[in-house]
């Protein structure tokens, strides 16, 4: 490797790169939308062994495509809101730390609070889509096509949800879908910035798509293991019922009624289908996002 060429791609990755806030909007959302519909049948099966009710009764293996028509109309909005707002924070972050900081800055947190407020803008539309999408692919009641399930969602007017008595149950689970995305993110995007930064030092220069993706999948796959009891909690407060019909209080609820009638166990329940499907959706995810960057840097800067 050139000396001075590493030197160069060292101080690069030093400088949190700019990237023009439509372009990562438009980046963000073919990336969402590309990763969701491919890898939909995996999450399928994964929110079906979180189901209360159990595997076989949520569905099985039929069906897997069940919910695909709410998860696209969420996969774009929501992922684009993540990356203009990560992107743009990144190098705002960066310059308030350095100039409190100094020396002590820390490119890890900057991407750890820029991937949080991400993640707090794109569960605006995730959570909505998430309930709707969890209710179709467990088969209950009511949820034979996309219309009648958000009819049955807005009319679930308890109190468990944000503004339920606009919304209805469309943001039940937002508190948890949060308190599962910012740890999430809190591991997956330092561990994918830092992995990229010392890929560009081996080879000295920028990592190509390709090299993305596979870091994206690496650092996802770990936060998705960290998380799953997380995920689990979400997921029963999304379908808002146990196997007996019993609503769900809140996730101190889901959790209490878990670990004294199910197990532990339980809090792991689909992690490995979550690992796949995440280890290869950040593969596809990353690959795609820097991909479409790439190309609308370049037709940008044309």
């Amino acid at each position: 490797i050139d000396d001075q060429s590493a030197e160069t791609a060292t101080s690069n990755m030093a400088d949190e790169r700019h990237t023009p806030f439509l372009v990562s909007l438009v980046a963000g959302g073919l990336a969402g939308t590309t990763v969701d519909l491919a890898l939909f049948p995996i999450d399928t099966l994964k929110t079906r062994l979180q189901s209360p009710n159990g595997f076989i009764k949520a569905g099985g293996f039929t069906g897997v495509y069940r919910g695909i028509w709410a998860a696209a109309a969420g996969s774009s909005p929501g992922a684009a809101l993540f990356f203009s707002t990560y992107e743009k924070l990144k190098p705002t972050v960066a310059r308030i730390q350095r100039s409190y900081l100094g020396d002590s800055y820390s490119p890890a947190l900057t991407h750890m609070i820029s991937a949080s407020m991400g993640e707090a803008a794109a569960c605006l539309v995730r959570v909505p889509t998430e309930v709707l999408k969890s209710k179709m692919q467990t088969n209950a009641e009511g949820t034979s096509t996309l219309g009648s399930t958000f009819r049955l969602v807005l009319a679930e007017k308890d109190g468990r949800a944000f503004a339920s008595s606009v919304f209805g149950g469309l943001y039940r689970g937002y508190g948890i879908t949060l308190m599962r995305e910012v740890p999430f993110a809190f591991i997956q995007f330092p561990l994918y910035e830092r992995f990229k930064v010392e890929w560009s030092k081996l080879q000295g220069s920028e990592t190509s798509p390709l090299q993305a993706a596979a870091c994206g999948s690496i650092s996802g796959g770990i936060a998705a293991a960290l998380t799953t009891p997380l995920d689990v909690i979400k997921t029963r407060l999304m379908l808002g019922a146990d196997k007996n019909g019993v609503a769900y209080k809140g996730a101190g609820d889901v959790l209490q009624r878990i670990m004294n009638e199910e197990g532990s166990s339980v809090l792991l329940s689909g992690i490995q289908p979550r690992v796949m499907w995440i280890s290869i959706g950040g593969f596809v995810f990353f690959g795609a996002y820097e991909s479409y960057r790439s190309i609308l840097i370049g037709a940008w800067s044309g």
